[in-house]
């Protein structure tokens, strides 16, 4: 049976139309934990209540309202301090979550991989680290005798807890450490290799992952293992890195990475922080939005802002706006540096490879190579590497009129006729 749950938030803010948003993705990422809303209770205050978040008035309302509905939890949108939560638990007799908990526990059941289910456990327990209280009778009960048995069993308690889970976070970080130099050993082979990277960013459920594969659909020949895709918040949480090769035999990497959202917690941030510099590394970031959401320039705030506390900076960013068909905007559309399409219909997958190409692929220079026929090898290596515009063929050899990145034309000097 679905739990039920009632929904608490507190405006303190003019804007009633983005809170009203935010109180709605809180349902969102309710029922993505399978927890059904009995109810919404909100108030206007300057700023939450020390000890209870809502005011004392307001604490009644939700008690009686708490009772009605017979609900299993009380669900309030924002991170809590462990004595609010230990005060509301107390007050309305109710297990008490906040935004945190939820998104915590949507990234457990979520991770697949070694290295996700990692970062998970890590940030859940920097998460409970400050909220450990014990009970006010075990804090209060005093034993005789010295050291550690002179302390309250309670307090004795707590001290060993946060032992226990400082070690299980040294021991996480170690594992996690030899991970990211797996990870980072990868992206030095991807640099040699000489292939740029790509990397699809923005909030939960905007379609990133839909967009990577309409792409390797797209673009791929033989097909590679498509990524997991979903209508929900946080259906990605690995990265996944796809080669993509275009008609005209450009080629670069397409990485895919976990969504944002607002008031993610820090500790997650702080843990997926290895993944994420996936985007530090990258030569073009496509910032990816879902046109059809009501507040899709303050989704696009928060991936900015988060973007720029990451340290991205001098990076190109191509915007996409995704799910244009159910917004009245016409689609494939460019703008600038901007585009319109469905990428769960497949429509403008082909203007974004264009805008992608024009912004990578810039610096490539036309030459003409002239080469002989015992050198076959440089012929198949410019028709895998280079957009190919003529090929004839001559007493002398293969002539190749090429587009191709500048490095080659000095590698392959000796057979250039002209560039």
């Amino acid at each position: 049976m679905k739990k039920k749950a009632l929904l608490v938030g507190v405006n303190t803010s003019e804007d009633k139309k983005r809170f009203q948003y935010l109180m709605e993705e809180l349902g969102n990422l309710a029922a993505a934990c399978h927890i059904e809303t009995v109810g919404v209770v909100t108030q206007n205050l300057p700023r939450p209540h020390k000890a209870y978040y809502v005011g004392t008035g307001k604490l009644e309302e939700l008690k009686n309202f708490a009772e009605e509905t017979d609900c299993d939890l009380v669900i309030f949108d924002d991170e809590l301090s462990g004595s609010q939560i230990k005060n509301l638990e107390e007050a309305l007799d109710r297990k008490v979550y906040d935004r945190t908990m939820l998104i915590l526990d949507i990234f457990a059941e979520r991770a697949k991989t070694k290295e996700s289910q990692l970062q998970v456990e890590v940030a859940r327990l920097k998460y409970e680290l400050p909220r450990l209280v014990g009970s006010n009778e075990d804090l209060g009960r005093q034993g005789g005798g010295a050291g550690l048995k002179n302390r309250g069993a309670g307090e004795t308690k707590l001290e060993l807890d946060r032992r226990v889970i400082e070690e299980r976070i040294a021991a996480l970080n170690k594992e996690l450490e030899k991970i990211v130099e797996q990870r980072q050993i990868q992206r030095r082979k991807r640099k040699k290799n000489l292939l740029p990277v790509v990397s699809l960013v923005g909030y939960t459920n905007a379609g990133k992952s839909t967009i990577m594969n309409a792409m390797v659909e797209r673009y791929q020949e033989t097909k590679t293992k498509q990524v997991f895709e979903m209508d929900m918040l946080f259906a990605t949480l690995e990265t996944s890195v796809r080669k993509i090769k275009l008609e005209s035999n450009q080629t670069f990497l397409l990485t895919d990475t976990v969504g944002f959202i607002k008031k993610l917690p820090h500790h997650l941030v702080k843990a997926f922080r290895s993944t994420l510099e996936e985007v530090l590394e990258a030569d073009l970031i496509i910032h990816v939005l879902d046109a059809s959401n009501p507040d899709v320039l303050g989704q696009k705030e928060v991936t900015d802002r988060l973007l720029t506390e990451m340290g991205v900076k001098d990076v190109p960013i191509l915007y996409a706006y995704n799910k244009a068909d159910l917004t009245d905007q016409p689609y494939p559309q460019v703008e600038r540096n901007e585009i319109y399409l469905s990428a769960k219909n497949r429509i403008g997958i082909e203007e974004l490879a264009e805008l992608i190409k024009k912004e990578l692929f810039s610096n490539f220079v036309k030459c003409e190579l002239r080469i002989p026929f015992s050198d076959g090898a440089v012929v198949s290596y410019f028709n895998e590497n280079s957009h190919v515009l003529h090929t004839e063929y001559t007493e002398e050899g293969t002539t190749l009129l090429v587009e191709c990145h500048p490095r080659d034309v000095e590698r392959f000097r000796t057979y250039v006729v002209s560039s």
